[in-house]
């Protein structure tokens, strides 16, 4: 049996993609194993899928002035270190990273172990650690075509975002009854505003709810800590700090999404065919990947975009309007996307790195 380590976190984004790998994975006859960092979130996503989690010292690499940019980087030289002595004891025929600064000392390990690695970016311009983690790469996989240019000659390859594939399998009414909506009579507007939720999001839906819900069922996922007491039994509105297994039910029930604009997120929408209006992240906040997500998506037809510096209680409810009103132009406008069997493109070329 073949061996494979896999590795990312910090962000959801960095770990549900390789969760998606893992059913072929197995099936293609590979013994997974994990590293990601102590106690990040990564740790119990990847606990609950039963895989053997080894976690190892890791530091955020930051371009901003922190005090902790003097001590991390030994945290990271740790890491790397640790790494090593795990590649050395698992044995693994490859490598595999989804990003995130946990992620780098493993790849960079794997080169100095001889084992072939290859890392996942899903942002149109590769995050830095990434750019980092991009010298201990054999082949580096991306989402959007734009990517290819900063990435090195004869290492890109357009594979998409591996998606769950529970996903494709949730049923519209065991969502109905769990948000407790009546009937039929109005479409479902399902709101994600990432895996912590988002302030500017939530307040701006919020606020226009009593227009919303003259249209709408709305299903809010807020994010840890930000459910809304004074809330509670709204009629038509039900919300929720996360999903993790009821997400599949609720992609199912609903009609229309507005979202975030990471990149896992948005080619979920995008493999789900789910109308969507993508809300970025500013790049006050951000170093911009959202934006070009989403004027990619926006670009292609697939989404509605407003600006966070736009994002109004008003400029939201247009949007919602709009969007539902023009829903079959956005699904035939997916489509017809020609999107790629990302699971299967993944498995090949790790099979073909393992040989």
């Amino acid at each position: 049996m073949k061996k494979i380590v896999m590795t990312g976190g910090g962000t959801a984004g960095h770990v549900t993609p390789n969760i998606a790998l893992m059913p072929a994975l197995k099936e293609a006859g590979y013994e997974i194993s994990y590293i990601g960092s102590y106690s990040g979130m990564e740790k119990e996503l990847i606990e609950a899928q039963n895989i053997p989690y080894y976690g190892i010292s890791s530091g955020k690499l930051r371009r901003y002035f922190d005090l902790k940019n003097f001590s991390d980087p030994f945290k990271v030289l740790k890491g790397y270190g640790q790494a090593i002595s795990l590649l050395k004891k698992l044995k693994p025929d490859v490598v595999f990273s989804k990003g995130g600064f946990v992620s780098v000392p493993v790849v960079l390990a794997a080169k100095t172990c001889h084992i072939p690695a290859i890392i996942h970016e899903s942002d149109i311009t590769p995050g830095l650690a990434n750019r980092i983690a991009v010298r201990g790469a054999r082949k580096v996989c991306c989402n959007f075509p734009e990517t290819m240019k900063y990435l090195p000659e004869g290492k890109a390859v357009l594979t998409g975002s591996p998606i769950r594939q529970e996903l494709f399998q949730g049923d519209a009414e065991t969502a109905r009854k769990l948000c407790g909506f009546a009937d039929h009579s109005k479409p479902v507007l399902l709101v994600v505003g990432g895996s912590s939720g988002s302030r500017v999001v939530n307040e701006a839906v919020r606020k226009a709810l009593p227009e919303i819900l003259d249209q709408f069922y709305i299903i809010h996922l807020c994010g840890k800590g930000n459910l809304d007491e004074t809330l509670k039994g709204v009629l038509g509105y039900a919300q929720f700090e996360y999903a993790s297994a009821e997400l599949a039910d609720m992609f199912a029930l609903a009609d229309l999404a507005i979202s975030r604009a990471g990149a896992n997120s948005i080619c979920e929408l995008l493999a789900l065919h789910k109308p969507n209006i993508l809300i970025p992240l500013s790049a006050a906040a951000s170093r911009g990947d959202q934006i070009l997500n989403a004027k990619s998506f926006q670009k292609q037809g697939f989404s509605y975009v407003i600006q966070e510096e736009a994002l109004t209680p008003e400029s939201l409810l247009a949007a919602v309007m709009e969007v539902q009103t023009n829903r079959g132009t956005y699904i035939q406008a997916m489509s017809e996307s020609g999107q790629m069997d990302s699971i299967g493109t993944i498995i090949d070329l790790i099979q073909s790195e393992s040989k």
